[in-house]
């Protein structure tokens, strides 16, 4: 990358994009150092890797998130072997943009979010779940494509999904979740996105 000389001007995008891009680039890195910090408190009990895409008529973005979970001690609702319980979902991740009318060629995404989750008490070799949360996002940019504006970069999450934990111990996971991110109607428009 070459210096700028002072005065220069970059092409729409380019220098928040870079500051964007350096800024989330700082907030993972230091949400991995902090994930991994050895203090029992912050001690992780499961990391996750996320890929999604939406490709409707006016977007066209793959996503590709890392997360780690911290398991909530509390259950609810306990009836036979199921109860309700939950975890915290903290995540980075990038949005890959091939939109039509693209504002940007991609943004990047860190998002926390309390997921409830239906489960078993004791788990089976093959324990199924049920899950759904809703949580905070902060996007570097604020749209993809000229007609998917999401006007703030501060965004809510509700995600929905299933799955099942398996192998031993029940130490992986493999699930389905449908997720919509907009800004709830903070400030319009509020285009909003599927994954």
């Amino acid at each position: 990358m070459e210096a700028l000389k002072s005065g220069t001007r970059l092409p729409p995008g380019e220098g928040p994009r870079r500051t964007s891009l350096a800024h989330a680039t700082a907030v993972g890195c230091a949400s991995v150092l902090l994930a991994f910090a050895p203090r029992p408190a912050l001690a992780i009990d499961g990391i996750a890797l996320e890929v999604g895409q939406d490709d409707d008529s006016n977007a066209k973005v793959k996503l590709v998130r890392l997360g780690t979970q911290w398991t909530w001690k509390k259950r609810w609702f306990e009836s036979g072997n199921w109860h309700l319980g939950g975890y915290w979902d903290l995540q980075a991740g990038y949005w890959d943009n091939n939109s039509r009318n693209a504002t940007n060629s991609g943004l990047w995404d860190v998002a926390i979010t309390p997921m409830f989750r239906v489960q078993q008490n004791t788990r089976s070799a093959f324990a199924p779940y049920g899950e759904i949360g809703v949580g905070a996002h902060l996007l570097s940019e604020t749209s993809v494509s000229a007609q998917r504006n999401f006007s703030t970069a501060f965004q809510f999450g509700s995600q929905a999904g299933v799955g099942a934990r398996f192998g031993s111990k029940n130490a992986f996971d493999l699930g389905y979740r449908f997720q919509h991110v907009s800004n709830t109607g903070i400030k319009e428009p509020n285009n909003g996105i599927n994954f």
